[in-house]
């Protein structure tokens, strides 16, 4: 678990004549390894509100927990098609509480709105810094085409 105590995960380096036993292998050489996206870096932010990735390719994002949130992998924001998506407002403040590792693939993270079912492959983490210039702007859109709102409800008092 990543949390406030422990703000960065170095990922062990899988460098020429590095072995590393929980790094995905595939073939019969024990120094081959395959051409998915491998981080070395995981780092919240002491605000909680980004965090970054780095990849052994030298690619690295800085994801801010609203875009995290609203662009989670999990079935109660992606559904079961492309056309039960859910756009998802309300989430400009929300921050990332923990990041769990799932297996050697992936990172479970807890927003402090409760939601913690979607599991960020590394794939996925690669694919959201990589499109973050599209997909950013094309969430703005569909907000303001459903008229909502990127603030969270405001609460009248009882």
């Amino acid at each position: 678990m990543l949390d406030a105590a422990r703000a960065t995960v170095k990922m062990a380096s899988t460098g020429p004549g590095a072995h590393r036993s929980n790094r995905p292998r595939t073939g019969m050489g024990a120094m081959t390894t395959t051409n998915k996206p491998w981080p070395t870096e995981l780092r919240l932010h002491k605000d909680r509100t980004t965090l970054t990735v780095t990849f052994e390719s030298g690619e690295r994002y800085a994801l801010s927990a609203e875009y995290l949130r609203v662009r989670s992998p999990s079935a109660e924001v992606q559904g079961h098609s492309p056309q039960e998506r859910k756009t998802v407002p309300g989430k400009k403040y929300v921050q990332i509480l923990e990041v769990q590792p799932v297996g050697n693939y992936a990172v479970r993270l807890v927003f402090d709105d409760t939601h913690a079912t979607g599991i960020y492959s590394w794939d996925y983490l690669q694919e959201l810094g990589r499109n973050h210039a599209h997909a950013w702007p094309e969430y703005l859109e569909e907000l303001a085409a459903k008229g909502l709102s990127r603030e969270p409800p405001k609460r009248t008092p009882p």
